[in-house]
Protein backbone atom coordinates (compact mmCIF):
# COMPACT_ATOMS: atom_id res chain seq x y z
CA UNK A 1 0.00 0.00 0.00
CA UNK A 2 1.42 3.37 -0.98
CA UNK A 3 1.92 5.69 1.99
CA UNK A 4 -0.23 8.77 2.17
CA UNK A 5 1.84 11.92 1.90
CA UNK A 6 1.32 15.65 2.00
CA UNK A 7 3.48 18.44 0.65
CA UNK A 8 5.71 20.06 3.24
CA UNK A 9 4.46 23.48 2.18
CA UNK A 10 0.90 22.44 3.07
CA UNK A 11 1.79 21.41 6.62
CA UNK A 12 0.84 23.71 9.45
CA UNK A 13 3.81 25.16 11.32
CA UNK A 14 1.76 25.59 14.49
CA UNK A 15 0.58 22.19 15.78
CA UNK A 16 -0.07 23.65 19.25
CA UNK A 17 -3.12 22.10 20.91
CA UNK A 18 -6.03 24.03 22.33
CA UNK A 19 -5.96 25.39 25.87
CA UNK A 20 -7.84 22.35 27.20
CA UNK A 21 -5.50 19.93 25.41
CA UNK A 22 -2.49 21.85 26.68
CA UNK A 23 -3.78 21.57 30.24
CA UNK A 24 -4.39 17.87 29.71
CA UNK A 25 -0.80 17.33 28.53
CA UNK A 26 0.60 19.11 31.60
CA UNK A 27 -1.77 17.31 33.99
CA UNK A 28 -1.12 13.82 32.61
CA UNK A 29 2.66 14.34 32.55
CA UNK A 30 2.66 15.76 36.10
CA UNK A 31 0.73 12.77 37.47
CA UNK A 32 2.90 10.25 35.56
CA UNK A 33 -0.09 8.57 33.98
CA UNK A 34 0.62 5.10 32.50
CA UNK A 35 2.28 5.09 29.07
CA UNK A 36 3.28 2.40 26.60
CA UNK A 37 6.23 0.52 28.10
CA UNK A 38 8.12 0.87 24.83
CA UNK A 39 8.11 4.65 25.27
CA UNK A 40 9.97 4.46 28.59
CA UNK A 41 13.69 4.63 29.28
CA UNK A 42 14.34 2.74 32.54
CA UNK A 43 16.26 4.45 35.34
CA UNK A 44 17.96 1.69 37.33
CA UNK A 45 20.18 2.02 40.44
CA UNK A 46 23.48 1.99 38.56
CA UNK A 47 22.57 2.14 34.89
CA UNK A 48 19.98 3.19 32.34
CA UNK A 49 17.94 0.51 30.58
CA UNK A 50 15.82 0.25 27.42
CA UNK A 51 17.91 2.85 25.64
CA UNK A 52 18.30 0.90 22.40
CA UNK A 53 16.19 2.26 19.58
CA UNK A 54 14.72 0.49 16.55
CA UNK A 55 16.20 0.99 13.10
CA UNK A 56 13.39 3.44 12.41
CA UNK A 57 11.85 5.44 15.30
CA UNK A 58 8.59 3.96 16.61
CA UNK A 59 8.75 1.03 14.18
CA UNK A 60 8.44 -2.42 15.74
CA UNK A 61 8.69 -5.92 14.19
CA UNK A 62 5.41 -7.56 13.25
CA UNK A 63 3.47 -4.28 13.23
CA UNK A 64 2.32 -2.07 10.38
CA UNK A 65 4.08 1.28 10.59
CA UNK A 66 3.73 2.76 7.13
CA UNK A 67 4.01 6.54 7.03
CA UNK A 68 0.70 8.21 7.70
CA UNK A 69 0.71 11.99 7.94
CA UNK A 70 -2.61 12.17 9.76
CA UNK A 71 -1.47 9.70 12.42
CA UNK A 72 1.76 11.64 12.84
CA UNK A 73 -0.14 14.91 13.21
CA UNK A 74 -2.48 13.39 15.80
CA UNK A 75 0.49 12.16 17.86
CA UNK A 76 2.50 15.37 17.50
CA UNK A 77 1.82 17.84 20.30
CA UNK A 78 3.40 21.16 21.22
CA UNK A 79 2.27 22.83 24.44
CA UNK A 80 3.73 26.07 25.80
CA UNK A 81 4.00 25.75 29.58
CA UNK A 82 5.73 29.02 30.39
CA UNK A 83 6.26 32.22 28.41
CA UNK A 84 7.96 35.44 29.50
CA UNK A 85 9.69 38.29 27.74
CA UNK A 86 12.98 36.40 27.70
CA UNK A 87 12.15 32.72 28.07
CA UNK A 88 9.90 30.05 26.58
CA UNK A 89 9.29 26.57 27.97
CA UNK A 90 7.26 24.08 25.99
CA UNK A 91 6.55 20.36 25.65
CA UNK A 92 7.28 18.61 22.37
CA UNK A 93 5.61 15.19 22.20
CA UNK A 94 5.58 12.53 19.52
CA UNK A 95 8.95 12.95 17.78
CA UNK A 96 12.25 11.09 17.88
CA UNK A 97 15.26 12.44 19.78
CA UNK A 98 16.98 13.14 16.45
CA UNK A 99 14.25 15.64 15.54
CA UNK A 100 14.30 17.32 18.95
CA UNK A 101 18.08 17.63 18.84
CA UNK A 102 17.96 18.96 15.27
CA UNK A 103 15.64 21.74 16.44
CA UNK A 104 17.96 22.56 19.35
CA UNK A 105 21.07 22.65 17.17
CA UNK A 106 19.37 24.72 14.47
CA UNK A 107 18.29 27.22 17.12
CA UNK A 108 21.85 27.65 18.35
CA UNK A 109 23.74 27.48 15.07
CA UNK A 110 21.57 28.04 12.00
CA UNK A 111 18.99 30.77 12.74
CA UNK A 112 20.41 34.00 11.26
CA UNK A 113 20.65 37.28 13.17
CA UNK A 114 22.50 40.59 12.78
CA UNK A 115 25.54 41.50 14.91
CA UNK A 116 28.51 43.84 14.84
CA UNK A 117 31.11 42.36 12.49
CA UNK A 118 33.59 45.19 11.74
CA UNK A 119 34.77 47.91 14.13
CA UNK A 120 36.62 50.93 12.72
CA UNK A 121 38.51 52.66 15.51
CA UNK A 122 39.13 56.31 14.75
CA UNK A 123 40.15 57.15 18.30
CA UNK A 124 40.56 55.09 21.47
CA UNK A 125 42.48 56.60 24.36
CA UNK A 126 40.88 54.37 26.99
CA UNK A 127 42.80 51.60 28.77
CA UNK A 128 40.85 48.92 26.86
CA UNK A 129 42.72 47.56 23.87
CA UNK A 130 41.07 47.91 20.47
CA UNK A 131 40.61 44.16 19.95
CA UNK A 132 39.11 43.64 23.44
CA UNK A 133 36.68 46.50 22.94
CA UNK A 134 35.76 45.18 19.50
CA UNK A 135 35.03 41.75 20.95
CA UNK A 136 32.79 43.26 23.64
CA UNK A 137 30.91 45.26 21.03
CA UNK A 138 30.39 42.20 18.85
CA UNK A 139 28.58 40.41 21.68
CA UNK A 140 26.01 43.20 22.16
CA UNK A 141 22.63 41.82 20.95
CA UNK A 142 21.00 44.11 18.41
CA UNK A 143 17.29 44.54 17.74
CA UNK A 144 17.47 44.25 13.95
CA UNK A 145 15.06 42.17 11.90
CA UNK A 146 17.31 39.68 10.03
CA UNK A 147 14.67 39.23 7.32
CA UNK A 148 15.28 42.81 6.19
CA UNK A 149 19.04 42.37 5.82
CA UNK A 150 20.68 40.20 3.17
CA UNK A 151 23.66 37.96 3.84
CA UNK A 152 26.95 39.52 2.81
CA UNK A 153 29.02 36.91 1.02
CA UNK A 154 32.82 37.01 0.64
CA UNK A 155 33.75 39.52 -2.03
CA UNK A 156 30.51 41.51 -1.76
CA UNK A 157 30.74 45.24 -1.17
CA UNK A 158 29.02 46.73 1.85
CA UNK A 159 25.75 48.50 1.00
CA UNK A 160 22.44 49.46 2.56
CA UNK A 161 21.06 45.96 1.84
CA UNK A 162 23.65 43.93 3.76
CA UNK A 163 25.18 46.34 6.30
CA UNK A 164 23.84 48.42 9.18
CA UNK A 165 26.09 51.15 10.59
CA UNK A 166 26.31 52.46 14.15
CA UNK A 167 28.50 55.25 15.50
CA UNK A 168 29.90 55.44 19.03
CA UNK A 169 31.42 58.68 20.25
CA UNK A 170 31.96 59.55 23.91
CA UNK A 171 34.41 61.62 25.93
CA UNK A 172 34.93 61.72 29.67
CA UNK A 173 35.23 65.08 31.48
CA UNK A 174 35.32 66.24 35.07
CA UNK A 175 32.03 67.38 36.52
CA UNK A 176 32.41 71.05 37.48
CA UNK A 177 29.41 70.74 39.81
CA UNK A 178 30.86 67.83 41.81
CA UNK A 179 31.10 68.44 45.55
CA UNK A 180 34.49 68.94 47.13
CA UNK A 181 35.97 65.63 48.27
CA UNK A 182 33.52 63.61 46.15
CA UNK A 183 34.86 60.10 45.37
CA UNK A 184 31.94 58.56 43.48
CA UNK A 185 32.98 58.38 39.78
CA UNK A 186 29.33 58.70 38.74
CA UNK A 187 29.21 62.15 40.38
CA UNK A 188 32.82 63.15 39.92
CA UNK A 189 32.95 62.61 36.15
CA UNK A 190 30.69 63.10 33.15
CA UNK A 191 30.59 60.27 30.61
CA UNK A 192 32.79 57.91 32.65
CA UNK A 193 30.73 54.81 31.79
CA UNK A 194 30.15 53.87 28.16
CA UNK A 195 26.90 51.95 27.84
CA UNK A 196 25.30 50.27 24.84
CA UNK A 197 22.86 53.17 24.71
CA UNK A 198 25.74 55.20 23.25
CA UNK A 199 25.40 53.27 19.97
CA UNK A 200 23.73 55.61 17.49
CA UNK A 201 22.26 54.19 14.29
CA UNK A 202 23.55 55.88 11.13
CA UNK A 203 21.05 55.01 8.34
CA UNK A 204 22.47 54.53 4.85
CA UNK A 205 20.70 54.59 1.50
CA UNK A 206 17.00 53.74 1.91
CA UNK A 207 17.39 52.30 5.42
CA UNK A 208 15.79 55.28 7.15
CA UNK A 209 12.58 54.57 5.24
CA UNK A 210 12.79 50.77 5.10
CA UNK A 211 13.56 50.35 8.82
CA UNK A 212 11.48 53.27 10.10
CA UNK A 213 8.94 51.04 11.87
CA UNK A 214 11.66 49.32 13.92
CA UNK A 215 14.89 51.36 13.97
CA UNK A 216 18.01 49.30 14.71
CA UNK A 217 19.11 49.55 18.33
CA UNK A 218 20.73 47.48 21.08
CA UNK A 219 18.37 45.05 22.82
CA UNK A 220 19.53 46.40 26.20
CA UNK A 221 20.66 49.99 26.76
CA UNK A 222 22.51 49.32 30.01
CA UNK A 223 25.31 46.99 28.85
CA UNK A 224 28.60 48.41 30.13
CA UNK A 225 31.15 48.55 27.31
CA UNK A 226 34.02 50.56 28.78
CA UNK A 227 35.05 52.91 31.61
CA UNK A 228 36.69 56.25 30.89
CA UNK A 229 38.47 58.89 32.91
CA UNK A 230 38.96 62.62 32.14
CA UNK A 231 40.77 63.13 28.86
CA UNK A 232 39.93 59.66 27.50
CA UNK A 233 37.53 59.27 24.59
CA UNK A 234 36.18 56.79 22.08
CA UNK A 235 35.22 57.35 18.47
CA UNK A 236 34.18 54.23 16.57
CA UNK A 237 32.23 53.22 13.49
CA UNK A 238 30.51 49.81 13.71
CA UNK A 239 29.36 47.77 10.72
CA UNK A 240 26.76 45.07 11.41
CA UNK A 241 26.19 42.07 9.18
CA UNK A 242 23.92 39.04 9.03
CA UNK A 243 25.32 35.70 10.14
CA UNK A 244 24.66 32.43 11.94
CA UNK A 245 25.84 30.97 15.24
CA UNK A 246 27.84 28.29 13.43
CA UNK A 247 30.22 31.04 12.31
CA UNK A 248 30.31 32.91 15.63
CA UNK A 249 28.39 32.66 18.90
CA UNK A 250 27.45 36.36 18.72
CA UNK A 251 24.96 35.49 15.96
CA UNK A 252 23.13 32.89 18.06
CA UNK A 253 19.57 34.07 18.92
CA UNK A 254 19.48 32.03 22.14
CA UNK A 255 21.47 32.28 25.35
CA UNK A 256 20.52 28.70 26.21
CA UNK A 257 18.54 26.04 24.36
CA UNK A 258 18.08 22.80 26.31
CA UNK A 259 15.69 19.92 26.60
CA UNK A 260 15.23 16.93 28.88
CA UNK A 261 13.06 13.83 28.73
CA UNK A 262 9.89 13.85 30.82
CA UNK A 263 10.49 12.01 34.16
CA UNK A 264 8.09 9.15 34.88
CA UNK A 265 7.48 7.80 38.39
CA UNK A 266 5.47 4.62 38.90
CA UNK A 267 4.53 3.60 42.46
CA UNK A 268 4.23 -0.21 42.31
CA UNK A 269 3.22 -0.91 45.92
CA UNK A 270 1.74 1.20 48.70
CA UNK A 271 4.38 2.83 50.89
CA UNK A 272 3.92 2.06 54.63
CA UNK A 273 2.54 5.13 56.43
CA UNK A 274 5.56 5.48 58.71
CA UNK A 275 7.84 5.66 55.63
CA UNK A 276 5.77 8.13 53.59
CA UNK A 277 7.70 11.21 54.77
CA UNK A 278 11.05 9.54 54.10
CA UNK A 279 9.85 8.52 50.65
CA UNK A 280 8.72 12.08 49.90
CA UNK A 281 12.10 13.50 50.92
CA UNK A 282 13.86 11.22 48.41
CA UNK A 283 12.53 13.51 45.66
CA UNK A 284 12.78 17.27 45.05
CA UNK A 285 10.16 19.44 46.74
CA UNK A 286 6.73 19.14 45.16
CA UNK A 287 7.32 15.89 43.24
CA UNK A 288 5.65 13.53 45.74
CA UNK A 289 2.55 14.37 47.78
CA UNK A 290 1.08 12.76 50.90
CA UNK A 291 -2.65 12.45 51.48
CA UNK A 292 -4.85 10.82 54.12
CA UNK A 293 -5.02 11.11 57.90
CA UNK A 294 -2.42 9.93 60.40
CA UNK A 295 -1.92 6.20 60.19
CA UNK A 296 -3.67 6.06 56.82
CA UNK A 297 -1.27 8.17 54.84
CA UNK A 298 -0.41 7.30 51.28
CA UNK A 299 1.95 8.84 48.76
CA UNK A 300 1.11 9.87 45.22
CA UNK A 301 2.90 11.50 42.31
CA UNK A 302 2.13 15.20 42.62
CA UNK A 303 4.30 16.69 39.87
CA UNK A 304 6.77 14.40 38.12
CA UNK A 305 7.87 17.27 35.87
CA UNK A 306 9.85 18.71 38.79
CA UNK A 307 11.86 15.55 39.32
CA UNK A 308 15.59 15.61 38.57
CA UNK A 309 15.75 11.77 38.54
CA UNK A 310 18.48 11.72 41.20
CA UNK A 311 17.73 8.03 42.00
CA UNK A 312 17.97 8.84 45.70
CA UNK A 313 14.96 6.61 46.40
CA UNK A 314 16.74 3.61 44.89
CA UNK A 315 19.43 3.74 47.60
CA UNK A 316 17.10 2.50 50.33
CA UNK A 317 16.33 -1.24 50.59
CA UNK A 318 12.94 -0.55 52.22
CA UNK A 319 11.74 1.01 48.96
CA UNK A 320 13.03 -1.75 46.69
CA UNK A 321 10.22 -3.01 44.49
CA UNK A 322 7.92 -0.17 45.55
CA UNK A 323 8.80 2.38 42.87
CA UNK A 324 9.98 2.39 39.27
CA UNK A 325 11.69 5.37 37.68
CA UNK A 326 11.93 6.20 34.01
CA UNK A 327 11.80 8.85 31.35
CA UNK A 328 9.42 9.10 28.38
CA UNK A 329 11.64 8.86 25.31
CA UNK A 330 9.42 10.91 22.98
CA UNK A 331 8.28 13.63 25.42
CA UNK A 332 10.73 16.53 25.52
CA UNK A 333 10.66 19.46 27.94
CA UNK A 334 12.30 22.37 26.12
CA UNK A 335 13.69 25.49 27.78
CA UNK A 336 14.69 28.35 25.46
CA UNK A 337 16.20 31.62 26.66
CA UNK A 338 16.37 34.29 23.98
CA UNK A 339 19.17 36.82 23.67
CA UNK A 340 16.46 39.38 22.93
CA UNK A 341 16.97 39.56 19.18
CA UNK A 342 14.03 37.26 18.44
CA UNK A 343 10.93 37.08 20.64
CA UNK A 344 10.88 33.79 22.62
CA UNK A 345 7.54 32.67 21.14
CA UNK A 346 9.01 33.01 17.63
CA UNK A 347 12.14 30.94 18.24
CA UNK A 348 10.58 27.53 17.54
CA UNK A 349 8.70 28.55 14.34
CA UNK A 350 11.86 30.27 13.06
CA UNK A 351 13.98 27.16 13.75
CA UNK A 352 11.43 24.91 12.02
CA UNK A 353 11.42 27.25 9.03
CA UNK A 354 15.21 27.01 8.74
CA UNK A 355 15.10 23.23 9.22
CA UNK A 356 12.52 22.86 6.45
CA UNK A 357 14.65 24.97 4.12
CA UNK A 358 17.60 22.65 4.77
CA UNK A 359 15.39 19.61 4.12
CA UNK A 360 14.17 21.17 0.85
CA UNK A 361 17.79 21.70 -0.27
CA UNK A 362 18.65 18.11 0.59
CA UNK A 363 15.59 16.81 -1.25
CA UNK A 364 16.44 18.90 -4.30
CA UNK A 365 19.99 17.52 -4.27
CA UNK A 366 18.75 13.92 -4.03
CA UNK A 367 16.31 14.50 -6.89
CA UNK A 368 19.15 15.89 -8.97
CA UNK A 369 21.32 12.86 -8.18
CA UNK A 370 18.53 10.48 -9.16
CA UNK A 371 17.96 12.29 -12.46
CA UNK A 372 21.69 12.34 -13.20
CA UNK A 373 21.98 8.63 -12.33
CA UNK A 374 19.03 7.83 -14.60
CA UNK A 375 20.55 9.72 -17.50
CA UNK A 376 23.94 8.06 -16.94
CA UNK A 377 22.33 4.64 -16.80
CA UNK A 378 20.44 5.24 -20.04
CA UNK A 379 23.64 6.35 -21.80
CA UNK A 380 25.58 3.28 -20.65
CA UNK A 381 23.00 0.96 -22.14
Amino acid sequence: MAPRTKKVDDMDLDPSPSTSSRAQIVASSSASEPVDKRRLVEILPERVGSVASTDFPNHYPGELHEWDLERFRSNLKVAITRLSSGQCEFDLVGVDASVANAIRRVLMSEVPTVAIEHVYVWNNTSIIQDEVLSHRLGLVPLKIDPDRITMRNPGDDADDQNTVVFNLKQKCERNPKAAKGETDPEKLYIGSNVYSSALVWDPKGDQEEDLADCPPRPVHDDILLAKLRPGQELELELHCEKGIGKDHAKFSPVATATYRLLPHIQILKPIPPHLCEKFRKCFPEGVIGIRGGEGEQEVYVKDARRDTVSREVLRYPEFEGHVKLGRVRDHFLFDLETSGIIAPEKLLPTAIKVLREKIAILKSGLDHMERAKGLTGAGDE
